[in-house]
């Protein structure tokens, strides 16, 4: 008897911290809260092996679907880098204390404009080969100052200009490259069309607000959609002083996941 109530104290446990924020769940203090935001044609699924090694490290872990991802299917016309970030606000307060924050790729432009808004929920801001932007820049600011990115030339926008697709033949070699086929196969398998409005909103920020939250950023040097070049510079015009280095393409947590974690695990400390 003893055995089968620690066993399913056991599993409750573990389904409890392997959330994943859809807008319902009700969270408590762990030894870390991190929340984790993906990017552009993603989904939280990329942050599974991430999760599981934070969790087993004793972690409380909040992965955020964005609104138009995964399997929430919000209207492109609807969806603006507000609603993303609302997402993410309320995913923050339901936790007890202040959370580690990770953001990737478009997800930086989603956790950036987070910052702003909630300032002391933020113990650390994390941005993973991600979008930083300066105060009045949007996305496509940032994207477009990016000779070395090859992602451009593989857009291709819906006649109505709501969505971006990316050539399919190109998905794999700009998102994980160095991932195992079956990273490739689970990248495919869950490839959307990303709505393309957020792109083009702006954020205004404040020394008061984003200005007062510590910041650490991991570049991705193998990286092809945020070149290592751009990285250099939202880093230098953000003045982040804490830099971690990793030999991936634009998707560590696929391709080196352990490696991501363990980062994850030395900036909560």
């Amino acid at each position: 008897m003893e055995k089968t109530i620690l066993a399913l104290l056991s599993a409750a446990f573990t389904s409890f911290a392997f959330a994943t924020y859809t807008g319902e769940e009700n969270t408590t203090a762990a030894t870390n809260t991190y929340v984790l935001v993906h990017g552009a044609w993603q989904a939280p699924y990329v942050w599974d092996a991430v999760r599981t090694d934070l969790v087993n490290k004793g972690n409380q872990v909040i992965i955020v679907q964005l609104p138009g991802h995964g399997d929430d299917h919000t209207p492109p016309l609807n969806l603006t880098l507000d609603v993303y970030s609302n997402k993410v606000i309320d995913a923050v307060s339901k936790v007890n204390g202040k959370v580690i924050l990770v953001g990737h790729s478009m997800g930086g432009m989603v956790v950036t404009n987070v910052a702003e808004k909630i300032p002391t929920r933020i113990s650390k801001l994390v941005y993973i080969g991600a979008f930083l932007p300066a105060s009045g820049q949007a996305l496509t600011d940032l994207a477009y100052s990016d000779p070395d990115s090859q992602l451009g030339p593989a857009l291709v926008p819906s006649a109505d200009k709501l969505t971006l697709d990316v050539l399919n033949d190109k998905v794999t070699d700009l998102f994980v490259s160095d991932g195992s086929p079956a990273d490739k196969k689970r990248v495919m398998e869950n490839y959307r069309a990303e709505p393309a409005i957020p792109f083009s909103n702006k954020v205004s920020l404040t020394n008061d607000h984003f200005g007062i939250v510590s910041k650490v950023y991991i570049k991705t040097l193998h990286d092809v959609v945020i070149s290592p070049g751009l990285q250099d510079r939202m880093i230098a015009g953000a003045g982040i002083k804490t830099i971690y280095q990793l030999e991936t393409s634009h998707s560590p947590f696929l391709a080196k996941p352990h490696e991501v974690s363990d980062l994850l695990l030395k900036i909560g400390r």
